[in-house]
């Protein structure tokens, strides 16, 4: 435990001159680089297809599971917890945790299997039992009506999926669900999840038999104790398997064999006595109580110095990518996973909920949170219920004769009286499950007059205007609150571009009082404006304290040159975190450690081996094989680059990211033929995708066919209008053409989507004139 107390623990402080000296020698460093970078005059930019796509975030894949030591803690299964915890075993019978997944039979399949027919897309599915199995006919991966067994019921409440039994151990989550609420509620039927890409047309990679539903890479882990992938690359093949099949008590607590030596004799084990033998103690809300002070604002007794429990929960609810296949801790998100920040498409700019994102990442924006709140002071952790129900479980701390009042809310009836109503609005999820928003913030209908953000008071006025709203809540109080989230215009304007949004970035990264999320979100948005400004507070941040905001600072210093790179990135490879030392590494992997000197050679490459090693541990993941394509293109190892980048294709052949890292491959290595046939069958399966057709143009431009690469660049904008780089590539094409005034028209269109985009005002001002063109 000791070694996990330090993990976690800051880095002590170093001296002011250590700190300014490096400092000093990154902003030398960026100011020469930012200088001699900036453009001198409209040239086409080298003929190549874009920089190598990663996935965002970037995340280094899972490290294969080491074998674990007989002599190291085991799994001793439920049976044995509950023969000392009586209450916690029955709280815990039946929960969401208890039903996570589950053998299919007549007592767990809540669907109807008597011969019922569903029909969506052009596809009917019929659900049916034979021999005591549970079977469902319907279209497989090569669109002809099979039957695939149902073996295993996926969650409970308020629907049920199933999980279908494929060749070489593959469970696929089928995309047909069960809604398991009452008839009068709309439920007791089949329905259709994703019915937008499942529709007449339907995008193909999201069939249901495809990697985006595959039980054992993308969902097993969080709905089982213990799960082992079990991944066979050799024959592309599963054995996945588990210590208990749903979320049993030591996918919280660890495992559990010590604490049971521990209990049985404590005096035989004093080296346990803090820990009680258990991975992680939960001991964060012994002997804490809440307070009031004569003006009714409440507080922790004590106050909260770990988040134990909190990043236990978030392990699974959060928005993150898995980075090990080794939990440490328990499987603590933050030795284990890179979480999400506030991105465009999973958040709203004002930092509500958008995409399913699991609860932690709005949780982390809270009051609640930064006054030291946790999980279980609301939750019961082994039911999952409400400790108490309706309104009194916020009466626990906040007074009744202050907030229960019209005085606070402002409704004379109980519809749209309840806390919730106003302070955790929901948002529906997979069509039939309403998930409410945990950043408990404050009505903000002002924000959806200028942003066009949701807000609570519409979420039940539906027959009104955010306008309506905005105008009572001011009158109510006297002016417009604004509550603790004080970041909407700011990441709204960082991702649109807009002038002004640099500096706005950089006073939120500053802002100790804002929510650590947020700071990182504008850390990372600040890789759209390299300079030495940025570089300085991205050095401070990448120095910060909380890990969520030297993730974000890592994120914007992908642009740098590699000298730059290496002076902000290199001391986090000594990061107490090994989320953060890996994050830090995938921002080097272009650097020879042979450029090095001293230790910093071996350092380099023990991270970059490392590294390397956590790609090929997760060989069923596209994005794995990917990261690994890129990190022998870097080293210009040719063979193992193509053949990482052609089994990602393999893994999942609607994977864009591969395609354009392949095509660059074979455009680098004067193979411009093969790219043209690489890119041309992607687009036969992703018609849509803007990225291949931005390569293919750019591959046009090299082989002089000018008129099919304007095509292709303008098939790119059109279908990501909002990507200033695609625009940018596409007016130089057509300036470059002869075609000055549609390169203009090109430039002021993508200027009025992202107003302080420089690259395109400093090309705006370049041509200007026509004869610029020239």
């Amino acid at each position: 435990m000791a070694d996990n107390k330090k993990s976690r623990e800051a880095a002590p402080a170093p001296s002011l001159w250590r700190l300014l000296l490096p400092l000093i020698l990154v902003i030398a460093a960026v100011v020469i680089w930012w200088l001699s970078a900036r453009p001198t005059e409209v040239v086409l930019p080298p003929v190549a297809p874009p920089a190598p796509v990663q996935q965002a975030p970037v995340a280094a894949p899972p490290v294969a599971q080491q074998p674990v030591s007989v002599l190291g803690p085991q799994y001793v299964g439920r049976e044995t917890c509950a023969g000392c915890h009586e209450q916690q075993t029955a709280d815990f019978s039946g929960s969401h945790h208890d039903q996570a997944m589950q053998e299919a039979n007549a007592d767990t399949v809540l669907g109807n299997f008597n011969n019922a027919s569903f029909s969506f897309g052009g596809v009917t599915s019929t659900f049916f039992q034979r021999d005591g199995q549970f079977l469902v006919n319907t279209a497989g991966p090569d669109g002809d009506m099979q039957d695939f067994v149902a073996e295993y019921t996926f969650g409970v409440y308020p629907l049920q999926q199933y999980l279908l039994a494929m060749p070489g151990g593959r469970y696929q989550a089928f995309s047909v669900a069960w809604d398991a609420r009452p008839a009068v509620e709309g439920g007791q039927r089949w329905f259709q999840l994703n019915p937008d890409a499942n529709g007449d047309d339907p995008v193909k990679a999201l069939h249901w038999s495809g990697r985006q539903f595959n039980w054992n890479l993308m969902c097993a882990e969080c709905h089982s104790t213990n799960l082992q992938r079990n991944f066979n690359a050799a024959t592309n093949t599963y054995h996945t398997d588990w210590a208990e099949i749903d979320v049993s008590c030591e996918s919280c607590h660890g495992p559990a064999s010590d604490h049971v030596e521990w209990a049985n004799d404590p005096a035989a084990h004093p080296n346990m006595a803090a820990t009680l033998g258990l991975a992680v103690r939960f001991d964060e809300r012994e002997g804490v109580t809440w307070q009031h002070d004569e003006n009714g604002v409440v507080s922790r007794s004590q106050p909260r110095t770990s988040e134990k429990e909190i990043q236990a929960c978030a392990a699974c609810h959060s928005r993150r990518a898995q980075l090990f296949d080794d939990p440490q801790d328990a499987g603590l998100l933050v030795e284990n996973y890179l979480l999400s920040t506030l991105d465009q498409g999973l958040y709203h700019p004002d930092g509500q909920i958008q995409d399913e994102v699991f609860v932690h990442g709005s949780f982390l924006q809270s009051k609640m949170y930064q006054a030291g709140v946790t999980c279980s002071d609301c939750h019961n952790p082994h039911s999952l219920e409400l400790k108490v129900p309706g309104d009194g479980v916020c009466l626990q701390c906040h007074q009744a004769d202050r907030y229960q009042t019209p005085k606070h809310h402002f409704h004379s009836s109980v519809q749209g009286s309840a806390c919730v109503d106003c302070h955790m609005p929901t948002t529906t999820y997979m069509e039939v499950d309403p998930r409410r928003d945990h950043s408990l913030r404050i009505p903000r209908p002002d924000l959806s007059v200028s942003l066009g953000v949701p807000n609570a008071c519409n979420q039940c006025h539906t027959d009104q205007t955010p306008e309506w709203a905005a105008e009572h809540v001011e009158q109510w109080y006297g002016h417009v609150p604004e509550g603790l989230q004080q970041y909407a215009h700011t990441l709204a304007a960082g991702r649109s571009g807009a002038v002004g949004a640099q500096q706005d970035l950089l006073t939120l990264l500053a802002d100790e009082g804002q929510p650590a999320i947020a700071r990182a979100t504008a850390a990372s948005l600040l890789q759209a404006w390299p300079g030495p400004e940025v570089a300085q507070s991205l050095f401070v941040g990448l120095r910060a304290k909380d890990p969520i905001i030297r993730l974000g600072a890592l994120e914007a210093i992908g642009s740098y040159p590699a000298v730059t790179r290496w002076q902000l990135a290199s001391p986090l490879l000594d990061a107490p975190e090994r989320v953060v030392r890996l994050q830090a590494t995938a921002q080097l992997l272009d650097i020879p450690p042979e450029q090095m000197r001293g230790d910093d050679i071996e350092k380099l490459r023990r991270a970059q081996q490392e590294y390397l090693q956590a790609q090929q541990a997760n060989a069923d993941d596209p994005a794995a094989q990917l990261n690994i394509g890129l990190y022998y293109q870097t080293r210009n190892d040719i063979a193992l680059a193509e053949d990482a980048y052609q089994r990602a294709l393999q893994l999942d052949p609607y994977f864009i990211g591969a395609y354009v890292n392949l095509a660059d491959l074979y455009r680098a290595s004067m193979r411009d033929p093969e790219a043209e046939a690489l890119l041309n069958r992607g687009l036969e399966k992703l018609p849509e995708a803007a990225p291949l057709h931005f390569s293919l143009g750019l591959l046009k431009v090299r082989s002089k066919d000018m008129a099919t690469a304007l095509v292709e660049l303008r098939r790119a904008v059109m279908l990501d209008p909002q990507n200033t780089h695609y625009r940018y590539v596409f007016a130089v094409a057509l300036n470059s053409a002869g075609q000055g005034e549609a390169a203009r028209e090109q430039i002021a269109k993508g200027l009025a989507l992202s107003p302080g985009n420089q690259t395109l005002l400093t090309l705006q001002q370049q041509l200007q004139h026509p004869e610029a063109g020239q």
